[in-house]
């Protein structure tokens, strides 16, 4: 690396002998006075100020660079000035995994990442910005698991700008950076009566989601784009071919998760109750691009639209605006504070009617594989998994059905009433 200190309050020039000496320049006594100057790999001159008694940090500044030079671990300074939130937005931009889980990155970085961290330049991160980030996201975001899934998400934006040179090393992997925890992985599903009491704290026109969710299994947004043509009252089955989908540019209608088209039993209690539901809010056509936002339009009569009728209902704002608030009147979840948004209560989602749903059927004692089939999941393996301590006396069955073998087998007990004197 060719690199030099330029002061720019001397120059060199001959005297009248031709020989060299210093002189002042225009610049004296004002400004910087030291610049270190190099040529960086792409070809361009790059450079730092010092001031006036810092040329030893100038030169030091100047070692470090060559140090990382010759190490492979060379940053452009100014690719390092890049802030967290400009550098967030453009990799956020730039994924191409399935929408549904690209927007729930977006939410966890948008929400919890870019308020805290995103004025920070790149090159200025240490761990201790990390774990002074982490403490803060502790007091707003309870759960553990979450915290985590936020973290990781925070930790491979990190990585992506370790990889395009914005930063040498990613601070999320110091060992003084402690993730937060996964948590037990256990789940614990609602009681009954929280389920009624959240239900019961819903609009009217909601109400019905519940029993679906926590009757017939089905997500958030295969309930919001269940159309009234996939609902068998007379067969007692629901067919389970659509969802309402967030992406950035708006709603779309799309397969379910996976492309796991299914049947799922409908309850008569769930039939009444969406009978009902029919007669006081009737169903509204509602049209959306097809999987992407520039898809064809496709036009269904669905269940749920917005409080004012006028559309698919967006989850997003369902959460914050109706069922947070349900959350909090069923005692679920604290109020908020004046000026504060609710907590985040990502456990206590919508998708704990499903883990309600799995604990019912598993407690009447439905079997692992029909689970599985009517929840989605594409291998009763992981459902297995996730609910296999809900399956109800498992130890209890096992001794009454080896008990069962030696009934009528085994002689009359040999009590005292039936002893033989000797």
């Amino acid at each position: 690396m060719a690199g030099h200190i330029q002061d720019r309050w001397y120059k060199t020039e001959p005297d009248a002998n031709g020989s060299p000496r210093r002189v002042r320049t225009d610049r004296y006594g004002t400004g910087m006075r030291y610049r270190a100057r190099y040529i960086g790999p792409d070809g361009t001159e790059k450079s730092k100020s010092f001031p006036d008694g810092q040329k030893r940090l100038a030169d030091q500044w100047l070692a470090h660079i060559e140090a990382d030079m010759s190490r492979g671990q060379y940053i452009d300074p100014a690719a390092s000035r890049m802030t967290f939130r400009q550098y967030a937005e453009k990799w956020l931009n730039t994924q191409t995994t399935d929408l549904t889980t690209r927007a729930s990155v977006d939410s966890a970085i948008r929400g919890h990442a870019i308020p805290y961290l995103g004025p920070r330049p790149l090159g200025s991160f240490k761990p201790e910005h990390i774990r002074d980030w982490l403490s803060e996201l502790e007091r707003v975001v309870p759960a553990s698991s979450y915290r985590r899934v936020i973290y990781n998400n925070v930790s491979t934006v990190l990585n992506a700008a370790v990889d395009d040179g914005h930063l040498s090393k990613n601070p999320c992997h110091a060992q003084s950076v402690r993730p937060p925890a996964a948590g037990s992985g256990r789940v614990v599903p609602w009681a009954a009566e929280r389920v009624f009491a959240v239900q019961a704290a819903l609009p009217e026109r909601y109400r019905a989601t519940v029993d679906l969710g926590g009757g017939c299994g089905l997500r958030q947004g295969e309930i919001f784009g269940l159309p009234v043509d996939e609902i068998g009252f007379d067969s007692g089955w629901l067919h389970i071919a659509n969802q309402v989908k967030v992406t950035k540019q708006g709603l779309v209608f799309s397969p379910p998760k996976r492309n796991k088209i299914r049947d799922v039993p409908l309850p008569d209690r769930v039939a009444h109750v969406l009978k009902r539901h029919m007669e006081t809010f009737p169903p509204v056509e509602v049209t959306l691009p097809w999987l992407r936002p520039d898809g064809p339009l496709i036009t269904k009569r669905l269940l749920f639209t917005r409080l004012d009728g006028g559309g698919a209902v967006r989850r997003t704002d369902f959460n914050d605006r109706t069922w947070k608030p349900a959350l909090v009147a069923a005692g679920v979840i604290p109020a908020p504070k004046p000026g504060e948004r609710h907590q985040a209560a990502r456990e206590h989602g919508m998708h704990a009617l499903r883990h309600f749903y799995a604990s019912v059927l598993l407690d009447a004692g439905e079997n692992i594989k029909a689970l599985s089939h009517y929840l989605g999941h594409n291998d009763p393996g992981f459902t297995l998994r996730v609910y296999t301590h809900l399956m109800p006396s498992s130890d209890a069955r096992a001794r009454k059905a080896v008990d069962s073998l030696y009934e009528g087998t085994d002689p009359a007990p040999d009590g005292p009433e039936t002893a033989q004197e000797q």
